[in-house]
């Protein structure tokens, strides 16, 4: 049998979480993560990026 609305226990109704829990106020117990920091530009994805860059143009200016 499907349990419905009328099957919940009155447990299921009860806030879950208290005010200082949520909003701009709570405590956070997590640590920042780290920042990501940017990597050096490979000279393949640069290849790749003018490439696609370069083929993006002629499209559209053939369309044209």
């Amino acid at each position: 049998m499907s349990q419905g609305p009328e099957s919940q226990s009155d447990d299921d109704h009860e806030w879950r979480f208290g005010i200082d829990d949520v909003g701009p106020e709570a405590e956070v117990d997590e640590p920042e993560p780290d920042p990501i920091e940017p990597e050096p530009i490979s000279v393949e994805h640069a290849v790749f990026v003018g490439l696609g860059i370069a083929l993006t143009v002629g499209l559209i200016a053939t369309a044209l």
